[in-house]
């Protein structure tokens, strides 16, 4: 007998376990399918692509490769190569980005989890934990991807740096060149320029910087705060390059305090910003707001012990005053471009010699103490 109508229907929702950095490997695959659908694709071998699409450092969380950056790599024997040079430079690079992580990011989220955990955070409070997370994902992200450049390094391939001091950023479009490189990249090569770029005048520039930003924070998740996140930033570029289109006929170099008060009110609308990538919901978000305006009050911030203030301020100090490991390790890199100069108190560059072995071991030293402590990539998850 065939029943022609149910009387009822049950509809069950399935708890899907997605793989890990399943957005880092679609991002890399869609990049092949366009250039191959615009002819930049040369031909390859199978097991080429197949390498390229499951190569293991950048997997989890980046940086998003472009399959000119390694392909031509697995095909004229420039990688493969285990060698002292490499394992010099791979291994350095690995426990800097391994400092980063257990160090500065993981001790910030402990040290200044009472203040940023606070339900309705009063002025300080707010303002404190929003730079505090801002410096712990900073320093989270850009080690991940530190180790993933040095992993791969260690094999003998080169991968492209993911980050530039970005919170040494003079404006939120060189925000964008500094932070998370690799998606800036992939966001103006396959979102921005698809769209039509800045070629069809200013509205329609404004349009597609907003479409783009809002994509690029939908991507990060299915949540009304990362869609605001991104329409934040686009927001952000759209005023910037508004003010430069008002300002074209007037002198384009700014002066140094002119250039100050950019870096200041661009970190400022960075960090705000950060306040919807991090919070659950939009409501969360909202009171986190209002006590960055003081609506909540303002008293002295009692939940903190002083170990906690030097932490903070030395994540401070090397994100904005100290070489990024780009500049101390690219420099002896030969054949690889330096990463553009930005401003630091010092200048290093790394050699395999004892004074940066000592250092170095010691650096691996105080890792290896702190590791049993270390808590899960913040970027993992996206």
């Amino acid at each position: 007998m065939v029943f022609h109508s149910l009387s009822f229907i049950c509809i069950f929702l399935l708890n899907i376990l997605l793989p890990v950095g399943i957005s880092f490997f679609t991002f890399t695959q869609i990049a092949v399918l366009v250039d191959a659908y615009h002819g930049k694709v040369q031909p390859m071998k199978f097991t080429h692509y197949c390498l390229f699409a499951s190569y293991f450092p950048y997997i989890i969380a980046g940086p998003i490769l472009r399959h000119q950056e390694l392909l031509p790599q697995f095909t004229d024997n420039r990688g493969f190569r285990i060698n002292g040079d490499n394992f010099a430079i791979g291994i350095s690079i690995v426990i800097f980005g391994l400092g980063k992580k257990l160090l500065l990011a993981d001790n910030l989220g402990t040290a200044m989890n009472p203040v940023v955990a606070v339900a309705d955070p009063q002025l300080l409070q707010a303002w404190l934990g929003a730079l505090a997370y801002t410096l712990q994902l900073y320093f989270d992200f850009s080690g991940y991807s530190d180790m993933a450049i040095g992993a791969s390094r260690l094999l003998g391939f080169k991968i492209p740096i993911n980050f530039n001091s970005p919170y040494k950023a003079a404006s939120v479009s060189d925000f964008w060149q500094r932070w998370h490189m690799s998606l800036s990249q992939f966001l103006k090569n396959y979102l921005y320029i698809s769209l039509g770029g800045n070629r069809r005048g200013q509205l329609v520039r404004y349009r597609n910087l907003m479409l783009t930003m809002l994509l690029g924070g939908l991507w990060h998740g299915a949540n009304w705060t990362f869609v605001i996140w991104g329409g934040l930033h686009g927001l952000y570029l759209c005023i910037q390059h508004g003010w430069k289109h008002l300002r074209r006929n007037r002198a384009s170099q700014p002066s140094a305090v002119a250039a100050a008060v950019s870096r200041v009110l661009t970190f400022v609308a960075v960090m705000v910003a950060w306040v919807f990538f991090r919070a659950p919901d939009l409501a969360s978000a909202l009171t986190v707001l209002a006590g960055l305006a003081g609506l909540h009050g303002m008293s002295p911030v009692t939940e903190l012990a002083w170990p906690a203030y030097g932490l903070l301020i030395a994540a401070a100090v090397i994100a904005w005053w100290m070489p990024n490991t780009n500049e101390l390790f690219l420099a002896a890199d030969n054949g690889e471009a330096r990463a553009p100069a930005a401003f630091s108190l010092v200048r290093a560059d790394w050699s395999p010699n004892l004074r940066w072995g000592v250092a170095i071991g010691l650096l691996l030293a105080l890792c290896l103490l702190s590791i049993d402590k270390a808590d899960d990539f913040i970027y993992a998850q996206f």
